[in-house]
């Protein structure tokens, strides 16, 4: 048996890793002003250039030499002398590095809203060095969790906050010689992080009258090769006895033949309003935020029973997904649509027209909006022109403040209400079913109405 280590050492490494994680706090605190700040733009000097320690003893070492000529007292030159001894002997030598570089890593590059990101940066070097001293500049929606400051590199915990492509930042990390008299530095970039909305929680597909000829878990009221009955008929020569029923049989002195529904896929397509983006002032909860997250939960359910879904983003830029099956596609379409608070950049006075592929024949489309923009309803009328059918959820994320005793803002906010009614009022009178999600509750109670019967399009 191997002898148990002291308890000494056990002490002195429980304090060398208390040290470490208190150091590690201060620099996540001190970094955290410079992320404020930012880094600079210019990549820093690749050459060695004196560090703290120097320049304290130089100081000491000249206040004396000053003192010494203006007092006359020659003993005040032995204090100019000690630090001078201490450089001449800590100088640095061959040892030191001439090669430094810096690798990041960061797992994983794809994660949900709230979850970790582990940063890795490795220095390489030829020579011997002293410690590290890191500042970092932290990109948007990033909150630094944990520090750990190695003799070669250093680890960095980072929670995630709203989605979006966000950038990591970038590293400056300060690289002492064995002596610690000088100082390199040398800059890593982290790269960038994708992160995913959360998708509410939803199970119900409602479906259309017409579905494409393609197998599916979606019972149609046409006759096919499914597994749920609808019927008995009588027998035609050449079916297989096992569709014999057996009770209907006896009772018609018949053979009678089960009669089974057919079972067909569906083809879905989310079309996103992502014109405007409110904020509501009392929840502080975004309608953009919470029309991905219902969108991606909607496409997670269709997905699951083995649907085609596709996409319709439509902003200042008209993105799109022709419509598939399959895990990846749900990946597929929270990265086409992660820079969409970027596209109000590229506004325009009309909206472009919606391509052919992007909407398949008899396609259920789902259009998630907080109807706050007239302009949504020439893109839902492109949609009817096209014969798919149509639902709306609305998202009513983004009620304006107001001052309840002030008059003008109360005629404003009745004025809103109005409008938003309006438009609910004109989509109705079309025939377009308006399902209203409340954000924090599950979409299906939203969706629930709708399996009462099948969706059905416009009269072509």
């Amino acid at each position: 048996m191997s002898a148990a280590p002291p308890a000494g050492g056990r002490t002195g490494t429980a304090r060398a890793s208390a040290a470490s994680h208190a150091a590690g706090l201060r620099v996540l605190a001190r970094s955290t002003r410079a992320t404020l700040a930012g880094l600079p733009k210019s990549p820093p000097s690749p050459h060695w250039r004196a560090g703290e320690r120097t320049l304290r003893l130089l100081t000491v070492a000249a206040a004396a030499a000053v003192a010494a000529l203006a007092t006359g007292r020659p003993w005040l030159l032995a204090l100019a002398a000690g630090p001078a001894v201490l450089l001449a002997l800590a100088a640095p030598g061959p040892a030191r590095p001439t090669e430094l570089t810096a690798e990041a890593t960061a797992e994983p590059r794809r994660c949900f809203e709230g979850e970790q990101v582990t940063v890795r940066i490795t220095l390489r070097h030829d020579g011997r060095i002293g410690p590290l001293d890191p500042t970092f500049s932290f990109g948007t929606g990033l909150t630094p969790e944990a520090l750990t400051v190695g003799a070669d590199g250093i680890d960095l915990v980072l929670r995630t906050g709203a989605w979006g492509r966000w950038t990591l930042g970038a590293v400056d990390l300060d690289v002492y010689d064995a002596g610690g008299l000088t100082r390199r530095t040398v800059r890593a970039e982290l790269g960038e992080v994708d992160v995913f909305p959360v998708p509410s929680a939803s199970r119900l597909t409602p479906i259309p009258v017409r579905l494409p000829e393609r197998i599916g878990e979606h019972i149609t009221a046409h006759e096919g090769t499914g597994v749920e009955v609808v019927g008995v008929r009588p027998h035609v020569p050449g079916e297989r006895q096992r569709r014999i029923h057996w009770p209907s049989t006896t009772r018609r002195d018949a053979i009678q033949i089960n009669q089974f529904a057919a079972e067909r896929a569906a083809d879905a397509v989310v079309l996103l309003d992502t014109l405007t983006d409110l904020h509501d002032a009392a929840t502080g909860l975004s309608s953009l935020d919470e029309t991905l997250r219902a969108a991606g939960g909607l496409t997670r359910a269709y997905l699951r029973r083995h649907d085609r879904v596709g996409l319709i983003a439509v902003g200042g830029r008209l993105r799109w997904l022709t419509p598939a099956g399959g895990d990846r596609q749900f990946y597929r379409m929270v990265e086409s649509v992660l820079e969409v608070r970027q596209d109000r950049r590229h506004r325009g006075p009309t909206l472009p027209r919606l391509p052919l592929p992007a909407l398949p024949g008899h396609a259920l489309v789902y259009a998630f909006t907080p109807l706050a923009d007239q302009r949504i309803l020439d893109v839902l009328g492109q949609v009817r022109e096209r014969g798919n059918p149509l639902v709306v959820v609305e998202i009513p994320s983004g009620e304006p403040a107001t001052d309840p005793g002030d008059e003008v803002d109360a005629l404003a906010l009745r004025l809103w209400h109005a409008e938003r009614e309006a438009m609910r009022s004109a989509l109705r009178g079309r025939g377009i079913p308006v399902a209203r999600h409340t954000p924090g509750e599950a979409l299906d109670l939203a969706l629930a109405p709708l399996l009462r019967r099948r969706i059905g399009g416009p009269a072509r």
